[in-house]
């Protein structure tokens, strides 16, 4: 067998290298282009943070579009946070947090937050494992990968991984995760470089050594192969237990008492950089987001099982950064959470809420840009269990805007670790070129003047402002499907309209969505 496909067999199976270090596991696997890559491009010391809200967060109990509140009302007044509770921000009275996100509202209004609306992908998937795997991987909701959006960025950085390394100019690890196992984000070509910790004090120094000597066959190759990652992880928890001794926590907002999963996590990242480790990015988990019931506390929305993770991700977030501050790394540090899906539109009678499409992602830090990136979700006035936030931004955007304005990189670059597709970059990062208020201006030059009729029986027109350029016109149904294309052409400055023939499409809500180059319009338009 191949080293390639060896290496690729023991992956797939979830096969990685346990060393039991006074109990706790070390998982490695072999080369990870994402690691390799950002290890080269981030010689100034940058850091990304990536926060994972395991089982598909509810956006619209988060990011709260107070504007549709009288739709939302009607369709989800089991659970729907009373507006006299939604935290404002101060510069949009449209929109505001959960009334548990007090750590987010602040950084927000301290400059440090970007909210990134409605972000997804076309025909998403409704599964947890697949939707996860589409978010790490990169990939359409058509095809599966078996590498991740940072691994395929890093495959030609660190060349000849494992061999050599670790070295002089990198001794640390490429990427942590904290948990059990290392996700397929960090997945090369060949294997996985990243490494997988829980709690890094109980690390003890352990002597590097040599292999002994292996029989020139593929056998002996394999098990040369698998010694050297064995060596490498002891020398790796060797470095990681040295930083976590020689670093410090500052803050005192970090939430004590009960179970604190998230922040003790972020606690122990603040260490490790601190501590002087050069690993450029880390990956931190906070479960429990599948609300399909008793989402809420009946009594108060505010409160409940949602309301419990929204205080601790605020909370855990905001003491982080409180605490990068004072250990005078925040410049090099910046955070993104995601989640593998949103929720439905509609609750449910068990007081929660099913798998959905969109939901809003948070990028913060001293280097963002503060603010709201694209309009509220358009809710219908008359919502079934099918309907769906439609999606305004493509979750590879947010990931080429990382990849392009805080790692610096080259846009043939960016275009590999996107697997060879290209995406438009958002006003995330101050180094973006566009301001988030130029953006909004570009934004309230292109308009869906109206759909008429609506609702439509045979047919209707959608008349559309637009700027100069290329303009798509999308229909999706309520789930979140792409139904048609009906317009993909360059337009002139101007006003136009397009028929629309629906004889042939079920009953319901659909979403006439308008864009130009990554500006977004979606308006909904009723088929009976």
């Amino acid at each position: 067998m191949k080293r390639r496909s060896f290496v690729k067999a023991t992956a797939a199976a979830g096969t990685v290298l346990p060393l039991a270090l006074n109990g706790m596991g070390v998982k490695t696997y072999e080369d990870s282009p994402l690691l390799r890559s950002l290890g080269r491009r981030t010689a100034d010391g940058k850091v990304l943070v990536i926060i994972n809200l395991s089982g598909g967060n509810d956006g619209l109990n988060t990011l709260i579009p107070l504007d549709q509140y009288s739709n939302l009302s009607k369709a989800r007044n089991n659970i729907l946070i009373p507006d006299n509770k939604v935290l404002s921000f101060w510069d949009k009275p449209s929109v505001g947090l959960h009334p548990q996100l007090g750590g987010l509202r602040d950084l927000y209004n301290n400059g440090q937050l970007s909210a990134i609306q409605a972000v997804g992908y076309p025909n998403p998937n409704y599964s947890h494992f697949r939707a996860a795997d589409i978010w790490m991987s990169g990939s359409d909701s058509n095809e599966s990968w078996t590498t991740g959006w940072m691994g395929r960025y890093l495959d030609g950085t660190y060349t000849g991984y494992p061999k050599g390394y670790p070295t002089a100019t990198m001794p640390d690890p490429l990427a942590i995760e904290i948990g059990q196992m290392v996700s397929l984000a960090f997945m090369g070509p060949e294997v996985n470089m990243g490494m997988a910790i829980t709690d890094p004090t109980t690390f003890y120094n352990l002597a590097s050594g040599t292999t002994d000597p292996t029989p020139n066959t593929p056998a002996g190759n394999e098990l040369a192969f698998l010694r050297l990652m064995a060596q490498q992880t002891n020398q790796y928890a060797t470095v990681i237990k040295n930083a976590a001794a020689k670093g410090v926590n500052k803050s005192t907002k970090y939430p004590t008492g009960g179970r604190q999963p998230l922040s003790d996590q972020l606690k122990i990242v603040a260490k490790l950089i601190s501590g002087g480790l050069k690993t450029p990015v880390y990956m931190v988990s906070i479960g429990g987001f599948d609300t399909h019931s008793e989402q809420v506390d009946s009594s108060d929305h505010s409160l409940g099982s949602h309301g419990n993770l929204m205080k601790q991700l605020g909370d855990a977030i905001a003491a982080f950064q409180d605490d990068l501050k004072l250990l005078g790394l925040e410049d090099r540090v910046v955070g993104m959470t995601f989640s593998e899906f949103g929720r439905r539109v509609i609750s449910n009678a068990s007081n929660g809420t099913d798998h959905g499409a969109a939901a809003p992602m948070f990028v913060f830090g001293k280097a963002v840009q503060n603010g709201v990136i694209g309009a509220n979700p358009t809710i219908p006035s008359t919502v079934t269990v099918n309907d769906n936030v439609p999606m305004q931004y493509d979750f590879r955007q947010v990931y080429a805007s990382v990849l392009t304005d805080w790692f610096e990189l080259p846009a043939a670059d960016v275009k590999v670790a996107m697997g060879g597709k290209e995406f438009n970059t958002l006003p995330i990062f101050k180094a973006n070129k566009a301001s988030i208020d130029d953006y909004i201006d570009l934004v309230s030059r292109i308009s869906l003047n109206r759909i008429f009729p609506n609702p439509a029986v045979s047919h209707t027109q959608i008349e559309y402002f637009t700027e100069s350029g290329n303009v798509k016109i999308s229909l999706f149904d309520a789930m979140g499907q792409l139904v048609r294309i009906l317009k993909d052409d360059w337009h002139g400055h101007g006003t136009y309209v397009v028929d629309l023939d629906v004889v042939g499409l079920r009953s319901g809500n659909y979403y006439v969505q308008l864009s130009q180059g990554d500006k977004r319009i979606t308006e909904v338009l009723l088929v009976q």
